[in-house]
């Protein structure tokens, strides 16, 4: 069971303001999650191999071709300002 202080604690972290109501029902939330976690550990899972992915995709991602780079003009051509072929920024420091 989470307390009302560890929801405080992460609306703090999370740097939201929670009123009581908010803080209680997430409470709840919270608690129901974690029990359901509890009900998990007790499963055994001993000879289960770990799944990666539960459909089967591998990799969506197209291959890496190589194309033509940009040329100097056309790379700063959105550029808000400019100087001598770069990219001006302000200062860091």
């Amino acid at each position: 069971m989470i307390k009302k202080e560890e929801i405080e604690h992460i609306g703090w972290l999370a740097r939201i303001e929670l009123n009581e109501t908010e803080k209680e029902l997430f409470e709840a939330q919270l608690s129901s999650i974690l029990d359901y976690f509890a009900v998990l550990d007790e499963l055994d899972t001993e000879d289960v191999e770990p799944t990666y992915h539960v459909i089967g995709i591998k990799d969506v991602v197209r291959e890496d071709e190589p194309k033509a780079a940009l040329s100097q003009s056309e790379a700063l051509r959105n550029a808000p300002k400019k100087e001598n072929g770069y990219i001006k920024s302000p200062r860091m420091f």
